[in-house]
Formats: structure tokens, sequence, C-alpha cells
């Protein structure tokens, strides 16, 4: 989304701020660090040894998980003796001016208003007949604590909630034919595609109202997920693009589909009541020493078949996984690809928590990425356990993956952020920083 030649002053001072915001954070980590050279280097590998112990008890059972688990509380407690209140506070206080420095970045580096152009995002006028779906368990209830329905009334938008037995589609497509010109969700992820598919078979505009738990893909779209009404604002002037969507056989979705580990563990019955309990319960049969491999055949990155993975994730779009903090999050959602990675982790969990702490989780051996316009997963048993945005399923073999490029009309607010967290990372702590001074000095500052 290109930006504009002279940035809002709300983006300029958001970079102003961005930057006051990072230069406090390093000024208290490098006081931290003069006042006790060897207590952050030591913490850290402590942290580290916290860590790989407690996936080693998670993986484990009898005596090994009891004296991972003693390891693991041992090395906590040697955190917490380094960790005194003064470096408790400064640790909260770094942690507290991070948060803030990413958001205003990504206000600063987002594009508030894009120039019109071939395939570019757009600038709309408002909806004639806006209609917004609703579902009012999603999220813990946040269609009623948001008040979303008298939102939507206020703006001239007719809501529609889902009462008990409703067919959502049903709902989506009767609301089509009584002449809805922009149509929208208010729920989980599991809810906006299939109101999304709806709105692509008709080319209708999207609007995507963040209302359900995790809300990826309001994240991804650059949206404010705490601020669930201002979505709304989507119905008025807004900013329309086309971004793609993923097919799973003639399922859609919107962020992707995991098989494996995840998808196993999501599907057991108790996993809605007690998802911590029965994670650990299910994890030693899963990839604990002895467990028996996922059947899972595909061609991998290298063109090769491979009959195995404990992970696969196929997305909408190519998630940023240098770092697992990354992990849910894409730069892009208007690349025309599937993003594929596949996780063994066999006996290397150390390779794999090493990896992720220097950076390099690329190059852990059992760790593989790549992308393609279609994808295609078989199995010897008939149905596999399948996790499609969220929502744990059982699909039969094999499972064919497809693009769909530039797919939906999407309509976002002209004052939403404009970009996801993984963008502003991804360009590079030293670009980000130059594209935020350039805001700050009232000049363009794409990065």
């Amino acid at each position: 989304m290109p930006s504009e030649t002279t940035p809002a002053p709300h983006r300029r001072i958001a970079a102003v701020g961005a930057l006051l915001a990072l230069a406090a954070g390093l000024a208290v980590i490098v006081w931290a660090l003069w006042q006790h050279p060897l207590r952050l280097p030591s913490t850290l590998l402590l942290l580290l040894v916290t860590v790989v112990a407690a996936w080693t008890a998670l993986v484990h059972r009898g005596w090994t998980r009891i004296v991972a688990v003693a390891v693991a509380v041992a090395a906590l407690v040697g955190v917490i003796v380094l960790l005194d209140v003064g470096s408790l506070v400064r640790l909260i206080l770094v942690v507290a001016l991070a948060v803030v420095a990413t958001a205003a970045a990504r206000v600063a580096l987002g594009s508030a208003e894009p120039a019109p152009g071939p395939g570019d995002a757009r600038r709309v006028p408002p909806a004639h007949r806006g209609v917004l779906l609703m579902n009012p368990w999603s999220g813990g209830g946040k269609v009623e604590r948001f008040a979303l329905v008298q939102e939507a009334v206020r703006l001239g938008v007719t809501p529609i909630v889902l009462q008990r037995g409703d067919d959502l589609r049903e709902l989506a497509e009767r609301a089509v034919a009584d002449g809805a010109d922009v149509i929208g969700m208010a729920g989980g992820d599991g809810s906006q595609a299939l109101v999304a598919d709806v709105a692509r078979r008709h080319d209708l505009p999207f609007v995507c109202v963040p209302a359900g738990t995790r809300n990826h893909f309001a994240l991804d779209l650059g949206l404010d997920r705490e601020d669930v009404a201002a979505a709304l604002a989507a119905y008025g002037d807004a900013v329309e693009r086309r971004i793609d969507l993923a097919l799973v056989g003639d399922r859609v979705f919107v962020n992707n589909a995991s098989l494996g580990v995840y998808a196993t563990v999501v599907q057991s019955e108790g996993y809605r009541e007690a998802k911590v309990s029965t994670a650990i319960g299910m994890l030693p049969d899963l990839v604990g020493p002895g467990a028996e491999p996922f059947d899972l055949r595909f061609t991998g990155a290298d063109g090769k078949p491979v009959d195995t993975a404990d992970v696969l994730l196929v997305s909408n779009g190519v998630y940023r996984l240098d770092d697992l903090r990354g992990f849910g999050t894409r730069e892009h959602l208007d690349a025309g690809v599937l993003g594929i990675v596949s996780v063994t982790v066999g006996r290397e969990v150390g390779g794999l928590i090493a990896a992720q702490a220097s950076g390099r989780l690329r190059h852990f051996a059992g760790y593989r990425e790549w992308t393609a316009p279609e994808f295609v997963v078989d199995s010897g048993d008939e149905l596999v356990d399948v996790g499609v945005d969220g929502e744990a399923l059982r699909l039969p073999t094999p499972l064919r993956f497809r693009c769909l490029p530039g797919a939906l009309r999407v309509r976002t607010p002209l004052d939403a952020p404009g970009a996801p967290p993984v963008g502003v990372a991804h360009a590079g702590l030293g670009k980000a920083v130059g594209g935020l001074f350039r805001v700050a000095a009232g000049r363009d500052g794409q990065v």
C-alpha cells in the first residue's frame, strides 16, 4: 500500500513516539548492563535451561519428567534470584516501551490514504446497504461487550445476530439476495472465512470485525484488535483492496490449516475444557521417544516425497517464521501463493530451541518452508485431523490445497494502523528506524 507524499499529522506524532520509546528502552538496557554486566547473560542462559527442561518434561513420562521438572524449577528459581526488584522493574519497563514503540511504528509506517492505481488499494465511498453478521458467543461475548448491534445501527449498517441453530452461510446468502452491497462478519476466523467465501462468490466487498478470540486475520489486515467497534468504520469512507483466499477441498480458509501435533491435540474431547492439561497428557505420545510418526505424505521443498512431519502448516500467504515469536503473522495477503512449513522434531528438541534463541530457526535441521500455488497431502488414513482457522476437523484424504489469488475485496477503515506487526519487523530495525525518522521529518517513510 503506497504511502502518501506528506505523512498525516497523526503518523508524524506516532513516529516521534516510537523513536522516543525505542531510545528510552535502549537507555534502560545500557544502564542495566553498566551496573551488572554479568547478570543479563546469566539470566538468559538460565531461561534457556528452563525452556529446554520444561519441553523435556512435556514430551517424557516417569523419572525423566520428574528430573526435567526439577531442573526447570531450579533454573527458574535462579532467574528469580538474579532478577531483584530493581531488575524486574527495569524488565517490565523495557517490555512496555517495546510494545509502545511497535504499536506506534505500525501507525507511523502504515499508510492511511493510499493513492489509487491498477491493482492497488483505493479509497471507496460509504456502503449504501451494509450488512454485518454477528456471532454473540464469539470471543467471550464481544458483540455485547462492545455494543456492536447499537454501533452498527448508529452507522446505518443492518445487524444480523446469529441465534441457536442458524446456518451462517444461509444468513449471508439471504443478506446478499436482499440487496447488501457490503457484507461483514463479527466473530472468529472460522466465521470470517465462511462469510468471506459468500462475499467472494458474489464479488462483494467484505468487512472483518475482530470479535473472536485471537483474530489473526484482522491482525494481518492491519486492524486494531483491541478496538473492536472501530472496524465498523470500514462501512463508511474506506480503503478497499483485493487479497487472497485459500481452499482445502471446497472449504475456504483465511489463515491456515494445520496437521500433525496441534491438529491432533485440539481434536481431543477434553481440549476445550482443559487445554494445558490435555496437551501435557498427549505430547509424550505424539512427539516423545517411541511416538508413532504421523502418516502425512507430500512433496517437500526440494521436490522429493516426504512421508511424515510433526507439524505441517499450510497457510493463506507466507507466515513470517524467522523467529517463533513471529508465528501466526504474515507480511502480505496478496502474494498469490500458499505458504508451507513442515517441522520434524525427532530427538532434536535442543537444536530447535537453540535455533530459536539464536534467531536462526530456518537453519534447524528439521525445518522446511516453501511456497506453491497448490499442495496435496495424502495419508494411509481415510480421515486426518486438521485444524482449519482454529476449528478442529476430520477431513478425507487426499487433502488438496489451492490458493485463490485476489479472490476477496476487503474494506478497512481509513485510520486503521494499516500494517501487521510482522511487516514492521520484517523491514529490519535499521530500515524501520530510518522510516520513522523520515515520517517524523514529514517525508515518505515507506520501508
